[in-house]
């Protein structure tokens, strides 16, 4: 049945009234060509600090980019109250593409993806040599992450004044991952901390370590004026340290040089997100060795035609270093197989 005549015109047309007074929906969104660009410094329920052209802005997410989250180091553009005044509020309306990406799982069971960082140039792992003890298991776990996400890994060991870093430099040294070693006093006291800074130039660097090795003190001595609060004790049953750092945060370093991402302290690392056949690039000794495996080959040790092993025996690399890749990749065919 034929609502409107042969030729109706516009006056033929019935519009029903809009009851609530409001605009009618719309699929085209703005362009918001007035954004500003910025950069977002931390997250805190919701509501994200940004740097935008020298101001601290507090903004929160534009409905419009629905589940779409954006985390320290996200280069975002804002629109709304940008002066950074008390009470103020702008909303982020675009997130840029990231270059790098630091993520992590609670676990290798756990699908659920967490990105720590973006953008970051730089992974400083931090490691205490004592108190608590050195977790290598964790070191690797980290590099994975690094290398996985674009990231280049610094490796920081604290509390040189409790144990020798030696042992733990025999492992690492071969992979050609940069080093420093640094005490508390010589943090507080000394130039270690001007020592960093220079491994730290020019580059946006994520600190991510366990609670209780030294990782806040550090970011305090790196940016005096922005101390965060002081590292807690650690148990003296557990041997892990208490979290003082709750949000990742990003400060700038002293006179420009880059900027220290402080996140809060971890206690495990999880590489569900990350595919087991990259894995094997977090470990530069190794990989060469890969060249004489079988098509298909999982570098687990169940497989007898494995290169690795040879490669270890003719000593090319560590013996301990294939130990921590096949047990790294045996927590993931656990996973797997769940």
């Amino acid at each position: 049945m034929r609502r409107y005549g042969k030729n109706p015109d516009e006056d033929d047309i019935r519009v029903r009234p809009n009851r609530k007074g409001n605009r009618p929906r719309t699929h085209i969104r703005p362009k918001h060509e007035d954004a500003e660009d910025g950069m977002v410094l931390t997250v805190d329920r919701g509501r994200l600090t940004c740097l935008v052209d020298g101001r601290t802005v507090v903004a929160m997410k534009a409905r419009e980019l629905g589940r779409k989250a954006a985390v320290v180091g996200d280069t975002v553009s804002i629109v709304g109250d940008l002066s950074g005044e008390k009470d103020t509020l702008a909303r982020i309306v675009r997130i840029a593409p990231r270059r790098t990406v630091l993520r992590r799982t609670a676990d290798d069971d756990d699908p659920y993806e967490r990105v720590v960082v973006a953008n970051a140039d730089q992974l400083a792992i931090v490691t205490a040599l004592a108190d608590p003890e050195p977790r290598p298991r964790m070191i690797d776990r980290c590099l994975v992450a690094a290398y996985d996400g674009g990231l280049t890994p610094l490796l920081v060991l604290t509390k040189s004044d409790l144990a020798s870093p030696d042992k733990l430099l025999e492992a690492y040294t071969p992979l050609g991952v940069p080093y420093i070693v640094t005490s508390r006093e010589e943090l507080e006291n000394g130039d270690a901390a001007e020592r960093v800074r220079e491994l730290l130039d020019g580059k946006v660097t994520a600190f991510v370590g366990h609670s209780g090795v030294g990782k806040t003190t550090l970011v305090n001595a790196l940016v005096p004026e922005d101390r965060r609060r002081t590292t807690g004790i650690v148990n003296a049953v557990t041997g892990r340290g208490r979290h003082t750092t709750t949000s990742a945060l990003a400060l700038p370093l002293p006179g420009d040089r880059g900027w220290v991402v402080d996140t809060p302290g971890v206690r495990s690392f999880g590489l569900h997100h990350v595919d087991p056949s990259r894995v094997i690039h977090a470990f530069p000794d190794l990989e060469p060795g890969t060249e004489n495996c079988p098509r298909g080959c999982t570098h687990d040790g169940n497989q007898p035609e494995c290169a690795l092993d040879a490669w270890v025996t003719e000593g090319h690399a560590d013996p301990a270093r294939l130990d921590s890749l096949r047990r790294l990749l045996a927590t993931r065919e656990r996973r797997e197989g769940d």
